[in-house]
């Protein structure tokens, strides 16, 4: 069974036709296996996924009853394998990245020095939509704001044509970053499946990501409890992400609530129990800023619960992630976050970032105007591989679309070259062929910033797509750091 041909630079292959020396030991086990048994796996695990429910919802699609469709992600057998030394290069950029974005969301909402010295512009900054005053001289525990962190990483050439790639981050994700738990579910799916494997492979581990969690969660809980009570807060059954959210909650060993399990009274936030009222003291929301306090935000959420901006503000409960934090993680920030790594840090950063171009500066915009066909434009809001133009592969009439947009709303959007993103591969009708794949760990902060090895491997299933996203038909693969 031997992959495919491929094209640019492929995580297993190398240019000669050689397999990597770090899937060196897979490509073996892999050769040997007999086509009937990968494809009799491949229909256990998506059984297996049905059954435990691991889907997500896809918003705008109907079925025939004109309800929400749910959709299976689709789980690819052939992990992504990342050998130590990799890693440890990608784990101390990512400390030291995660590290300055939260120093800059905590000076922007307190003395603004990176404003006052003209490193970041004041007006991106304050006239951001998820900038929050109401966050202004507000102070969190231990200075974090965003304890959990999701950011894209990428492998692809650097420019010049020499042929050597490098890792890029792609974006950084700091609202409610989701995908954890098919991190975890890929592994255990593969362990279950394969155990043989990870006798053979000093696979590093990923099961204690709920601990550390939690670990990281009761770090951040206010000061007057000892034995903080944690919950995690969701819209809801119509989420997408619902099933992380009851996953991680009972991964946990803690509640899983909706805004109208808690109320807020004399300034503490309480929840409905069969036994009475019960203090909350940190809350792991994943609903948006605007929907989290009526009194405060939106005044149409029915998910939130009202006072809760209050009773945070005083210091009374710890969100996570903090009211505005996603003003770090707007694509318009993105390129300062290098500059913020040298001013807050005084320290080059280790992960490069993507070449971007901002809509709303003129000089970017014309650039982007008369390279359409070339770029990847994306809104600075968006997520989820929605709203987003990817030149090469677009129509003449989708690049007329963008166009225009652009020109009504030029400060909404962003560009980069499109990027020929690294190959792993992967099974699909035709046998095993590369597909295109990014990387997502999570990072976790509170008394120290910490993660487990890997993350989310998300791979683009369709031929030459370059969009990974699960609701654009992506799929996911296991992810392997190799330890020393």
């Amino acid at each position: 069974m031997t992959p495919a041909p491929r094209t640019g630079y492929d995580e297993m292959t190398a240019a000669d036709g050689g397999v990597r020396p770090h899937y060196a030991a897979y490509a073996r086990w892999l050769a040997q296996q007999p086509p009937a048994r990968m494809a009799a796996r491949r229909e256990e695990a998506e059984m297996l996924f049905r059954r435990v429910g691991i889907t997500f919802a896809v918003y705008g699609d109907k079925d025939e009853d004109g309800a929400g469709t749910e959709r299976l992600i689709p789980f690819d057998l052939i992990p992504r394998v990342i050998p130590a030394h990799e890693w440890q290069l990608l784990q101390r950029g990512l400390v030291q990245r995660v590290t300055a974005l939260n120093r800059f969301i905590h000076d922007i909402y307190h003395g603004q020095e990176i404003l006052r010295a003209g490193v970041v512009p004041r007006e991106q900054v304050e006239r951001n939509a998820q900038f929050r005053p109401e966050m202004v001289g507000v102070d969190v525990p231990m200075g974090v704001y965003a304890h959990i962190a999701g950011i894209d990483i990428v492998r692809a050439p650097i420019p010049g044509g020499t042929g050597e790639v490098q890792y890029y981050v792609l974006e950084d994700n700091l609202r409610v970053p989701s995908g954890v738990s098919y991190m975890l579910e890929d592994r255990s799916m593969m362990m279950r499946l394969f155990p043989d494997l990870f006798r053979d492979h000093r696979v590093a581990p990923v099961a204690h990501y709920p601990d550390l969690l939690l670990e990281t969660l009761r770090a951040v809980a206010p000061g007057h409890t000892a034995e903080p009570t944690v919950v995690v807060m969701t819209p809801g059954i119509y989420n997408s992400a619902y099933f992380e959210h009851a996953f991680l909650a009972q991964q946990m060993g803690v509640e899983l609530v909706e805004g109208q399990d808690l109320f807020v009274r004399d300034g503490f936030v309480y929840m409905r129990t069969t036994r009475g009222p019960q203090r909350v003291d940190v809350i792991y929301r994943r609903i948006d800023d605007d929907f989290l306090d009526p009194l405060a935000f939106r005044r149409d959420s029915t998910l939130g619960c009202a006072g809760l901006l209050d009773a945070y503000r005083r210091g009374n409960v710890t969100l996570c992630n903090a009211i505005g934090a996603g003003v770090a993680d707007d694509k318009s920030l993105y390129p300062y976050v290098p500059k913020m790594i040298e001013f807050y840090l005084g320290e080059s950063p280790i992960l490069a970032n993507v070449p971007t171009y901002l809509g709303r500066d003129p000089q970017d915009l014309a650039y982007i105007m008369d390279h359409l066909p070339e770029l990847v434009v994306k809104e600075v809001h968006g997520a989820g591989g929605y709203g987003m133009l990817v030149g090469p592969a677009a129509t003449a009439a989708e690049i007329e679309h963008f166009r225009a947009a652009l020109r009504a709303r030029p400060d909404h959007y962003i560009a980069q070259p499109t990027l020929s993103l690294s190959t792993c591969p992967t099974y699909v009708e035709q046998g095993i062929a590369p597909r295109h794949i990014d990387l997502r760990p999570f990072v976790l902060s509170g008394k120290t910033v910490q993660m487990v090895p890997g993350g989310l491997t998300r791979v683009a299933l369709r031929e030459g797509s370059l969009v990974v996203n699960s609701s654009q038909g992506g799929g996911t693969k296991d992810t392997w750091v190799l330890e020393a």
